[in-house]
C-alpha cells in the first residue's frame, strides 16, 4: 500500500531539517546548553531579536491592511498580527522599551529582513505566511533540543519556546493555497531562505 503523501506544512519541514541540525550545532547555542554562554552576547541576542520581533509586526500589520481576499488567508494574518502584536507589547514593557527605533540590526538581522521585505512586497501574501513559518517551527524544535536543566541560566529560554502548536495555524491554510509543483517548488525556497537566516543570526551571535 503506499504512503499518504506528505502535506505542504511537514514537507517543507522535512527538506530543510537539515538546516535545523546545523543552527542546533553553532557555539551560541552549544554554549547556551553548557550554561556558560557570556552574558553580554545574549543582551545582544536578545536585543537583535526584539528588533525582530517588532519590526515583523509591523509588516503583519500592513499585511492586514494589504489582505482582503481570501478570507482565510486575511483571517491568519489578523490572527498573527495580534499574537505578535500582544507578545511585541509585553517583550518592550519587559525591558522598559518605549520602542526599537535606536537598535542598529545586524549584517545577519539586516538580511532577514529585508528578504521579508522582498516577499511581501513581491510575492503573493501565501508566501508572507511561508515566510513566518520557519521561526515558529524552528525556535520550538530548538528548545525541544537543547539539553538544559532547571540550573542552567538560560532554561529561561528554552522553556518559553518549548511548547506551541504552529501547525494548528499553518497547516491546513498552506495545503489550500499551495497545490501545484511550482508553488510548492517556490514555497521551499522561501522557507529554506528563511531557515538559513534564522542559522545565521543564531551563528553570528557568537562567533569564536
Amino acid at each position: 500500500m503506499e504512503s499518504e503523501p506528505m502535506d505542504v506544512y511537514d514537507l517543507l519541514w522535512t527538506n530543510n531539517e537539515d538546516v535545523a541540525e546545523q543552527t542546533l550545532e553553532v557555539p551560541f547555542l552549544q554554549h547556551m546548553q553548557m550554561g556558560d554562554l557570556q552574558a553580554d552576547n545574549y543582551v545582544i541576542f536578545t536585543i537583535q531579536d526584539i528588533n525582530y520581533l517588532v519590526r515583523v509586526t509591523a509588516m503583519l500589520k500592513e499585511m492586514c491592511e494589504k489582505v482582503k481576499v481570501p478570507e482565510n488567508l486575511k483571517d491568519f494574518f489578523v490572527d498573527r498580527y495580534k499574537s505578535y502584536q500582544s507578545y511585541a507589547n509585553d517583550t518592550l514593557e519587559k525591558f522598559h522599551l518605549k520602542g526599537v527605533e535606536d537598535i542598529v540590526p545586524t549584517e545577519a538581522m539586516e538580511k532577514y529582513l529585508s528578504d521579508y521585505q522582498t516577499v511581501m512586497e513581491e510575492e503573493e501574501p501565501i508566501y508572507f505566511a511561508v515566510a513566518l513559518l520557519p521561526c515558529a517551527v524552528l525556535w520550538l524544535w530548538l528548545a525541544n533540543h537543547l539539553k538544559e536543566g532547571y540550573g542552567n541560566a538560560y532554561f529561561t529560554w528554552k522553556k518559553e519556546n518549548a511548547h506551541g502548536h504552529p501547525e494548528q495555524h499553518y497547516r491546513d491554510l498552506l495545503d489550500k493555497h499551495l497545490t501545484t509543483k511550482e508553488q510548492i517548488a517556490k514555497a521551499n525556497n522561501i522557507f529554506r531562505q528563511q531557515m538559513q537566516s534564522e542559522h545565521d543570526f543564531f551563528a553570528s551571535s557568537l562567533i569564536e
